[in-house]
């Protein structure tokens, strides 16, 4: 089943129950997988849906931080609710070993001599852990690995 059936089928089964406040989440995930099929005149596949879903949970996290350093609770708890829901469509997380061994695959596989050569590992590794590993702190593990 496709992610995109699965939200469908969430977003009945929360007005079946009644569930304002997840109904709530799931057309918001909805409306964002729309809004960039209709930008862009395609239809999202898997791939591209996970990156809508990674894109809303970096989103939440800032905002967490935001609204947590401001000490505005009942809003960081809106945002932690909602990145709860996110988190139900995004594939298992990769731990921090499996996260090196891609890395280490992917400069072995791109030639990767340098901090220069950081896109053509990125290129390659985005693919496998999107979704499933904060995009930002590979980068930075990248980086360490290529000496930048």
């Amino acid at each position: 089943m496709s992610l995109k059936q699965r939200l469908d089928d969430d977003v009945k089964a929360a007005m079946r129950a009644r569930d304002r406040d997840r109904l709530g989440t799931l057309r918001l995930i909805t409306a964002a997988i729309k809004q960039r099929e209709v930008d862009e005149r395609i239809v999202l596949d898997d791939a591209q849906v996970l990156a809508v879903l990674d894109k809303m949970v970096k989103q939440r996290r800032e905002s967490i931080a935001q609204f947590d350093a401001a000490g505005r609770t009942d809003l960081s708890d809106k945002e932690r609710f909602e990145l709860g829901i996110l988190q139900e469509f995004l594939p298992a997380a990769l731990t921090a070993a499996e996260i090196d061994r891609l890395i280490a695959d992917a400069i072995t596989a791109s030639g990767a001599q340098g901090a220069r050569d950081m896109g053509a590992v990125m290129a390659l590794l985005r693919p496998q852990v999107q979704g499933r590993a904060d995009m930002s702190d590979v980068s930075q593990r990248v980086k360490a690995r290529l000496g930048g």
